[in-house]
């Protein structure tokens, strides 16, 4: 098999390249930094802005390495991409569930993937065509967002979190590029049921499968 057939790492990479791309644009639509430090440019034949703030970009681009390592894990359930408040609070979350991931074993994530069709033909596991379809498709969504949304908070902030499967072992390292948070399951009953959800979009192309969604939490109110 060639030596560019897809494997479970390359899966990761599209989404966290995808993922890259997605929380510049959450920075620059919900003005979390100013919109004159973007710059123009197009991915997935799509136009898209950038941060060309360094720190930013290195910060980005650092938490990026981080989720791809614990998602190459096989613990990752879902990542989430978090805006707050000048308080603190979250006001939304964009949530990416990675339930539908392919369980891969760590020793494993460079061996090549391949899957078969009921007829005995081979099926792509990463169509590329159809990814940036879809990938192009979010993303257009993620461009609209304050359309649906309420206005962003003043000198908002933001953080990326991963949520464990049940059996996931916490990154624990030094130093540590993750600090545990009570997860979204522990908190009040009445919290969760006033949260505003919006649909983004459910990615199925190959074995890249996540579904996408945006909730406003009641701290927005």
């Amino acid at each position: 098999m060639a030596n560019d057939a897809p494997t479970f790492r390359s899966l990761v990479t599209h989404f966290t390249d995808f993922l890259t791309v997605a929380i510049h644009t959450i920075l620059y639509e919900r003005n979390i930094y100013p919109r004159t430090s973007f710059l123009s440019a197009r991915k997935y034949n799509f136009a898209v802005r950038q941060s060309r703030h360094p720190k930013v970009c290195e910060w980005i681009n650092d938490a990026m390495a981080a989720v791809e390592t614990e998602i190459l894990k096989g613990t990752v359930e879902r990542v989430a991409v978090v805006v707050y408040n000048q308080a603190l609070k979250p006001t939304e979350r964009y949530l990416f569930d990675l339930s539908r991931f392919p369980i891969v074993g760590a020793a494993d994530a460079d061996v090549p993937l391949e899957r078969k069709a009921a007829d005995g033909t081979t099926v792509s596991v990463l169509p590329v065509v159809d990814i940036e379809e879809q990938f192009r498709a979010t993303m257009s969504k993620l461009a609209n967002c304050g359309t649906v949304l309420r206005p962003p908070p003043v000198d908002g902030t933001f953080t990326v979190a991963i949520e464990l499967k049940s059996d996931g072992q916490a990154p624990v390292s030094h130093p540590q590029p993750w600090m545990p948070v009570e997860a979204a399951t522990r908190q009040g009953a009445t919290e969760l049921q006033s949260r505003r959800t919006h649909p983004l979009r459910a990615v199925v192309a190959g074995d890249l499968m996540f579904e996408s969604w945006i909730e406003e939490t009641p701290a927005a109110d």
